[in-house]
């Protein structure tokens, strides 16, 4: 497959994965749900792997779990939560942003100097989503938009101190594609004993429309979406392939306007322009890696 066609999947299944997630809601809890497709992934992964001869255990455990935990459970529960109150499009419009997050956790982390151009990125993207969020929340007063807003932040943060934790699995010599088979069972794992702790019930889906979600995003979003991801980062390097998440938004957001309430005013139109050029100033500097 070329780059192109790696490139537009990954965008077309990142983006289409939002209105899954919201499919997810309601018949089983929101934390069993996140490990049922956790574990569904880290299973097909790892088939995979074994099937070519790539099954190995990681040298070194500990940021293994700590990515597990960080990257494949804890932030897929609030970004799940935040797709509760707000649409999915207006999710991914602030999950879109994990690379500004991700700026300012190699600053904290590693020592990595913030430029004037995360400044920058990050102010156009704070901005684009004030005037995205303008109706709900400086004229309308929408609690629940400020509820949704708080937990997609939160899924974002934690979704980028996951990226903190793989960094260092690859320093130690674990490789993103063993990091996540084995990160996404063990964050399934965890949310399983989280549940059973809390006296959470874990029924069996049965539901079509749920089934049908939790496949496309086990099999599609999970394992077929970082595996294309992963392959253009290797072909053209982080920078270019991290172009990705600036285009993915967009198709979140026309799926959303068609299945759920989202609607394109103004306000929105403008709001969503400038995250998605702040994201651009982000990248724009990048050299290939």
């Amino acid at each position: 497959m070329n780059n192109a066609a790696l490139f537009i999947m990954t965008v077309f299944v990142w983006g289409t994965s939002w209105i899954a997630i919201t499919w997810q809601i309601g018949p089983i809890p929101v934390m069993v749900s996140v490990a049922y497709r956790m574990g569904l992934a880290s299973v097909l992964l790892l088939l995979v792997l074994a099937a070519f001869g790539k099954l190995v255990f990681p040298k070194v455990w500990r940021f293994v779990v700590l990515q597990a935990a960080l990257l494949f459970s804890l932030n897929f529960v609030a970004l799940y939560n935040a797709t509760s109150f707000i649409t999915s499009g207006q999710v991914s419009v602030i999950f879109s942003l994990a690379s500004i997050f991700n700026a300012l956790n190699l600053r904290l982390f590693f020592g990595t100097a913030i430029t004037w151009r995360v400044l920058c990125a990050g102010l156009i993207g704070f901005l684009g989503l004030a005037l995205l969020f303008w109706q709900d929340l400086a004229i309308s007063t929408n609690k629940d938009a400020l509820i949704g807003i708080a937990w997609a932040t939160l899924g974002t943060s934690l979704f980028s101190l996951g990226n903190m934790a793989s960094r260092k699995n690859s320093a130690l010599g674990v490789t993103p594609v063993i990091a996540n088979a084995w990160g996404m069972g063990l964050g399934a794992v965890l949310l399983l004993l989280i549940a059973i702790t809390r006296g959470i019930p874990i029924p069996l889906p049965s539901d079509t429309q749920y089934i049908a979600a939790l496949l496309y995003l086990s099999v599609f979003a999970s394992v077929i979406g970082f595996t294309c991801y992963l392959m253009l980062v290797d072909r053209i390097g982080a920078a270019q392939a991290g172009y990705a998440t600036v285009l993915f938004p967009i198709v979140a957001l026309i799926v959303s306007s068609i299945f759920e309430s989202f609607e394109w005013t103004g306000l929105a139109i403008a709001g969503i322009a400038l995250t998605i050029a702040g994201n651009l100033v982000m990248f724009g500097g990048s050299r290939q890696t």
